[in-house]
């Protein structure tokens, strides 16, 4: 539930809810939303329960298109079009912070050393300056 959430956010809104609330209220006012936060999860599961019990196998069936939406929550798109256009080569990993590394860029040629003219090897011309 609070996968995106860190420590430094958590401490920001207990900083917050000090100067607002004051350090008198701040205790009762976690333990309220605490309590209230452990109804919902149990009503959740609850109806989660109940549902799976009068579906049967149709509540997974149910489940099967939310799992493909979570899926597409994670979708990137440079890594899918990395692996459709270069499917036979090996595409990296993502890290583990969801990033993929670019893939590998071909190698480039060194530049061509200029040809000398026929007048010899002019660097510049005199009489255009």
């Amino acid at each position: 539930m609070f996968e995106s959430i860190g420590w430094s956010e958590i401490l920001v809104l207990v900083v917050a809810g000090l100067f607002i609330l004051g350090p008198e209220r701040l205790p009762s006012a976690a333990a309220w939303l605490g309590r209230n936060v452990r109804k919902v999860r149990e009503y959740a599961t609850g109806a989660r329960e109940q549902l799976r019990n009068e579906m049967g196998d149709d509540f997974d069936e149910l489940r099967k298109p939310l799992q493909d939406l979570q899926q597409l929550r994670n979708f990137d798109p440079r890594r899918a079009v990395t692996r459709h256009l270069f499917d036979d080569i090996d595409v990296a990993e993502p890290k583990p912070n969801g990033h993929t590394p670019p893939p590998a860029a071909p190698p480039v040629p060194a530049p061509e050393e200029p040809k000398p003219t026929a007048t010899g090897d002019a660097k510049f011309d005199p009489d255009a300056t």
